[in-house]
């Protein structure tokens, strides 16, 4: 047994793989759950992030949709701590069923977990995640037009409102967090990046923005000390020359070759890139820290030197 302390960050694929319905979101994170229960049961103390991405749209939509004068829209931070509470409730549920069934006495909670960022981030000069429904060219210079926002057009089927995305500067519940692992709970937190909040005359406001899900969760691993960071993906390991016929799996990089593939060009901007920037500013933080990145059905085996791509410094 062992008591090292691992933070888990969760891909979208382990909340959603097809349907949208609540059902199928619970039955999708049952399976998580079930993945989970192997790792926590060697007796490492785990903390949980996951995304939100298709969640936090779903929300948005039905905030536009419904947007009246007697039930109007709530906006983006807010859309963001509601999918945190969805999520949490759903997967801390799952949790308590594999908990019961492996005759573990442990507890697990859910955290809305905000999130700071720095309101000067060049981020916010230059907005590039898209967010919520697709809109024709004319409705988006409309929009953009009548209010503070900006859209691009994204993949050929229309203009979509773009947000910042600034990086995770501290995580203002690190101290509750830890205070929890430490005494074994499992915690689900900083869900979707967390919600992006900052300071100004000793108040906390709310950010129209989205914090990168990989960023947010190596924040969080470094503030609760954290020995090892996994990073869950779809694919079981990163690839140099992927889905080409040079396509070959990394499974021990350093930091300075995964930096030097990075600079290459090899890891795609909107999926693996981050997780990569992610995983080598966690292997960089401390001596002995590591990173893996791998799919949830290899993440135990991953921890154990038997699967998925573990980077270290």
């Amino acid at each position: 047994m062992t008591s090292k302390r691992i933070v888990i960050a969760l891909g979208g694929n382990a909340i959603q793989s097809g349907s949208a319905t609540a059902i199928a979101q619970q039955q999708a994170l049952n399976q998580t759950a079930e993945q989970l229960i192997k790792i926590i049961k060697q007796g490492y103390q785990v903390a949980i992030t996951h995304g939100n991405g298709p969640q936090v749209g779903n929300i948005l939509l039905q905030q536009i949709q419904s947007d009246s004068e007697q039930t109007p829209a709530m906006p983006l931070d807010t859309c963001g701590a509601m999918s945190q509470g969805m999520l949490g409730y759903w997967l801390e549920n799952a949790l308590d069923e594999q908990l019961q069934k492996e005759g573990l006495d442990k507890e697990v909670a859910s955290i809305v977990t905000r999130v700071e960022v720095d309101p000067t981030d060049e981020a916010f000069r230059h907005p590039t995640k898209p967010i919520g429904p697709f809109y024709s060219e004319e409705e988006a210079k409309k929009q953009m037009q009548t209010d503070d926002v900006q859209f691009r057009e994204d993949a050929g089927r229309g203009f979509r409102k773009v947000v910042p995305s600034p990086q995770p500067v501290s995580i203002l519940e690190h101290a509750v967090i830890k205070s929890m692992v430490n005494n074994d709970t499992v915690v689900i937190s900083t869900g979707g990046g967390g919600v992006p909040v900052y300071r100004q005359d000793n108040k906390i406001f709310g950010l129209e923005a989205v914090i990168d899900k990989d960023f947010a969760s190596e924040t969080l691993a470094e503030l609760i000390q954290a020995d090892t960071l996994i990073i869950l993906t779809e694919v079981e390991h990163v690839y140099t020359n992927y889905n080409s016929p040079q396509q070959q799996a990394l499974h021990e990089v350093g930091v300075e070759e995964l930096k030097r593939f990075a600079e290459e060009g090899q890891f795609a901007v909107g999926s693996m890139l981050p997780k990569v920037r992610a995983a080598i500013a966690f292997a960089e933080s401390k001596l002995g820290r590591k990173c893996i990145i791998t799919s949830l059905n290899k993440a135990l085996e991953a921890i154990e030197g038997r699967a998925g791509t573990m980077v270290k410094a």
